[in-house]
């Protein structure tokens, strides 16, 4: 029953997006672009954000979802799904990363539309809009943070912290990834931090084939969990890091004993 809600959901919000965009002079071949988009962009991703809304809301209805029921939480579910796309593909703009799913972004709008088409008859659209900006803001906000902290050009450990990356984290991963509400913070925030940590780690030592994207993070200057244990820890310094960005990277792994 489960798989063919998630068949049936996947396929109308699927089409519903497509016709939304089909009319006003739209070529073919624009249409046949942005469902390549859809197709490659979305199933790439583990889509834990995405299901987690689904089976919150079945957990708090207490039974089984009717299939308009299931459709709504799939839609929301979609919605944060592709906010996570666009925050993604903006990461990679901002860094000039190599490698993300190898697919461009598209408009952020479909989001709107989406929650417009399902949810304006409901006396919580407000707040669902309200969420979505809010976390879109918060979420460039931590953005900011670490572009601030770590411009590619300028190699400054002096920027450089735990405190910093953590509230980077905050701002980058929690709000759209773990939305805290008050009750669960104490869980969801450090949650939040080990899902971010791990991913530094990915980044540092996982191959292409295991992560699904060249790591670049240490080479771009970043704000790493990584580095900001090995400064922490006394195994590198200014001097260690104060070199041309080619050899950057090289001497991170030298200095953080992970050169084997």
């Amino acid at each position: 029953m489960r798989e063919e809600q998630d068949i049936q959901s996947d396929s109308v919000i699927k089409q519903e997006l497509l016709d939304y965009i089909t009319g006003d002079g739209i070529p073919k071949d624009a249409i046949e672009w942005y469902e390549r988009n859809l197709n490659c962009n979305i199933p790439g991703g583990k889509l834990d954000r995405g299901m987690s809304v689904v089976d919150t809301a079945e957990i708090i209805k207490g039974t089984p979802l009717t299939d308009n029921e299931y459709l709504k939480a799939a839609v929301l579910g979609w919605g944060i799904e592709l906010l996570q796309a666009f925050f993604l593909v903006s990461d990679d703009m901002m860094d000039s990363s190599i490698t993300r799913r190898g697919q461009p972004c598209w408009y952020r709008a479909v989001i709107y539309y989406l929650l417009k088409m399902h949810f304006r008859g409901e006396s919580y659209y407000v707040d669902i809009l309200e969420l979505f900006l809010e976390t879109t803001f918060q979420t460039e906000m931590g953005q900011l943070i670490d572009l601030i902290t770590a411009p590619e050009n300028e190699v400054d450990l002096s920027k450089f912290s735990l405190k910093k990356h953590s509230l980077i984290v905050i701002y980058r991963t929690v709000y759209h990834s773990f939305h805290p509400y008050a009750l669960t913070k104490s869980i969801l925030i450090p949650l939040s931090e080990c899902f971010q940590i791990q991913d530094d780690c990915l980044d540092f030592s996982g191959t292409p084939e295991q992560i699904g994207k060249i790591g670049t993070d240490i080479l771009d200057n970043k704000c790493s969990w990584c580095v900001n244990t090995a400064l922490s820890e006394g195994l590198i310094g200014d001097v260690e890091l104060s070199v041309d960005k080619s050899g950057k990277e090289r001497d991170v792994f030298m200095y953080c004993r992970a050169d084997t």
